[in-house]
């Protein structure tokens, strides 16, 4: 339990309503509400009803062989999503995984790549409310092993590296870009920097795949939302995810 002083008391703090279901160990973010819907139906499971459902569903499955399921989304942006992820912390969930879409800022990824986000370069505002001193913003090593394994078992290649998140979609001017880019950083999108730093504030484990959406790299936007590889990739990514969350694997 995080030690509380007079100073850094909160006045709201999330909890776990009286009839709210809790999460299991292992929680599903999905930030695309097609997607979300998608895997939320392949797995049978029930849209809940809990305190926060005004901003976001929560879906679980019920009993069965294997282990109850839950994802939660849609999301959009650094404060929506952390408001989803301290609420699943507060049902009991242990270990975090999150899908979305990003960015391209470099010329050898295309849309439908797939990327695991390693740290972020935080340009957003939530963060910053959650102080972490000297400990490192990086998404959990043991979940990024468990996910390279299972994408190389399936033959799917994919990058790992730091993305941009940016609160401001309509500022990602032509120096960011360029700078970003030349520091290697793979992509820009709105939520993985909040929550990395979220996950080692309140000692959780996270780890996420982002598909590529659109691109960046050559200071021309390509979106690419109606290709049908960014469908092929998101549902693939998806699966990997269930499988892992519904195995219960320890890696």
């Amino acid at each position: 339990m995080i030690s509380k002083t007079k100073n850094s008391e909160v006045v709201i703090y999330p909890f776990k309503g009286k009839n709210e279901p809790a999460a299991g160990r292992d929680a599903l973010m999905v930030m695309n509400s097609s997607t979300l819907s998608c895997l939320a139906k392949a797995v049978n499971a029930k849209d809940m009803l809990f305190n926060d459902k005004s901003l976001y569903h929560l879906y679980q499955t019920g009993d069965d062989a294997r282990r109850p399921v839950t994802i939660a989304g849609p999301f959009l942006g650094a404060p929506h999503a952390v408001i989803g992820m301290e609420k699943l912390i507060a049902l009991g969930a242990k270990r975090i995984w999150v899908l979305g879409w990003c960015g391209s800022l470099q010329p050898g990824l295309h849309v439908g790549d797939i990327i695991i986000p390693v740290g972020a370069i935080s340009e957003e505002g939530t963060s910053g409310h959650y102080p972490v001193h000297d400990r490192a913003i990086e998404s959990d090593k043991k979940l990024n092993r468990m996910l390279e394994n299972s994408l190389r078992q399936r033959g799917l290649s994919f990058e790992k590296g730091f993305v941009w998140t940016t609160d401001a979609v309509y500022r990602e001017t032509y120096d960011k870009v360029k700078t970003y880019s030349s520091q290697g950083v793979l992509a820009v999108e709105m939520e993985i920097s909040a929550l990395i730093t979220l996950a080692v504030y309140r000692t959780v484990a996270m780890a996420g795949l982002l598909v590529v959406s659109d691109e960046l790299s050559d200071l021309e936007w390509r979106p690419g939302f109606s290709n049908p590889l960014l469908k092929k990739s998101t549902h693939l990514a998806g699966n990997i995810l269930l499988d892992i969350v519904r195995s219960g694997s320890s890696g």
